[in-house]
């Protein structure tokens, strides 16, 4: 019988970048923390599921398929057994079936709160938060290890709107729905941050602006800090350090701030990044002790959220540190804090140590040291230098860099073979 190739499929991997093997890779990863087990997929199982060889796989291959992609296995234009595959369905058709569903369960939802004979309308109790809470871990933990995705973006600003619609979805005493505003800007901040990781600047400013409408509506401190502290990192990225530093002055300016050293701290470091875009060496070497006398200070038994302890300690202060030398063009300082960062990067910070790495080759070639810095360009593994839009960036400015300064030399040529693997190895 003849098959239908999986266009769903074959636009999504298009879309975020991913070749058979690499898709593969994310699979088995995926798998493994579902079953605790390692997969065993490879390019040649991605290239039967895209070709429509194999149309239904089994329910741990959807469990990983959505554990990677944020989808259902029909979204991907997988067709259950027995059931006729329909002609491709286009992005919009996509979107608008998502749409009827979100107003579907909605509906759903008000129907059966307002059903004769109904018990009353569905109380919504802090059993629903800490459900979502748990997928914002989830949301947290995929940043970590990927970074920027558009995928990581669509499915924090998913569930923010599914946080929103059970506001509509039954009754809630005022410090539940408080926690459910809080919840959406937690996920819109998240959708902001991998827009921002991914370059997506004009979508950074929109999860931004519906953020900061939701972190008002839940009056939540901690949750405010970290809308605006994105806002300033936005804003020096798209080389605008005057409204950087106006927006991290806001998230400096909360009480949160007062009450705990640590966020004070990280104020502080995204501070002294300004500081370096804005070429301040005094305000950047000032603040960066400023910033570090906070974070000893800090109690580090403190309850904080997770999206703080999960990411801000001395490697990410080093960082930071790392970044301003860098854009202040102090390279013996930037490459001394890349290697304090290093030292102190936890495993799980995969993002972080790709940035980090190729940051760090950048201010060694800029010492003159080509070969130094071509030996840690090349630690950065093969999935983050393509599919990581900051670090692809950095790498091939790295390359051109390198070019400049070594023409025709063998580290040149070690490194464009070196870049040539990446188009086998992904």
């Amino acid at each position: 019988m003849a098959t239908t190739r999986n266009e769903a499929l074959v636009r999504w991997m298009q879309d975020h970048g991913h070749s058979a093997n690499s898709l593969s890779r994310e699979l088995n990863a995926a798998l493994e923390e579902i079953t605790g087990r390692p997969g065993r997929f490879d390019g040649k199982a991605v290239r039967d599921w895209r070709a429509g060889r194999v149309q239904w796989p089994n329910a741990a291959t959807r469990a990983a398929f959505k554990r990677v992609t944020g989808l259902e296995a029909p979204a991907l234009g997988f067709v259950p057994r027995g059931r006729t595959p329909s002609a491709p369905t286009t992005a919009q058709q996509e979107d608008s079936d998502m749409k009827r569903r979100t107003l579907l369960g909605i509906t759903a939802a008000a129907a059966a709160a307002a059903a004769p004979g109904a018990a009353g309308p569905r109380r919504i109790g802090m059993s629903d938060v800490e459900r979502l809470q748990a997928r914002f871990t989830e949301i947290i933990a995929s940043d970590h290890r990927h970074g920027g995705r558009l995928g990581i973006e669509q499915q924090a600003a998913a569930l923010a709107d599914e946080a929103l619609n059970l506001q509509s979805a039954g009754s809630a005493t005022q410090r539940v729905r408080s926690h459910l505003y809080a919840c959406a800007a937690a996920f819109r901040s998240s959708a902001m941050w991998a827009a921002i990781d991914g370059r997506r600047y004009h979508d950074a400013l929109a999860h931004m602006r519906e953020a900061q409408a939701l972190a008002e509506l839940s009056g939540d401190q901690r949750i405010k800090f970290r809308i605006w502290s994105h806002a300033g990192t936005l804003y020096r990225h798209m080389g605008r350090p005057a409204d950087a530093f106006a927006a991290n002055d806001v998230a400096r300016s909360l009480h949160i701030t007062r009450r705990d050293p640590l966020f004070a701290s990280l104020g502080l470091a995204r501070q002294m990044a300004i500081h370096g875009a804005a070429q301040d060496r005094s305000g950047l070497r000032r603040t960066f002790d400023q910033a570090q006398d906070a974070m000893e200070r800090a109690d580090p038994d403190a309850c904080r959220p997770l999206w703080l302890t999960a990411f801000y300690d001395r490697a990410e202060l080093h960082s930071l540190a790392l970044s301003a030398y860098l854009a202040l063009g102090d390279h013996v300082s930037a490459e001394y804090h890349g290697h304090r960062c290093l030292a102190f990067l936890r495993p799980h910070m995969h993002r972080s140590r790709a940035i980090t790495t190729s940051r760090l080759a950048h201010a060694q070639l800029a010492q003159g040291e080509a070969d130094a810095a071509t030996a840690t360009a090349m630690r950065v593994p093969a999935d983050a230098a393509t599919q990581h839009a900051r670090v692809s960036r950095m790498l091939r400015e790295f390359g051109a860099a390198l070019r400049a300064t070594a023409p025709g030399s063998s580290t040149v040529q070690a490194w464009s073979e070196h870049t040539a693997t990446w188009r086998t190895a992904v």
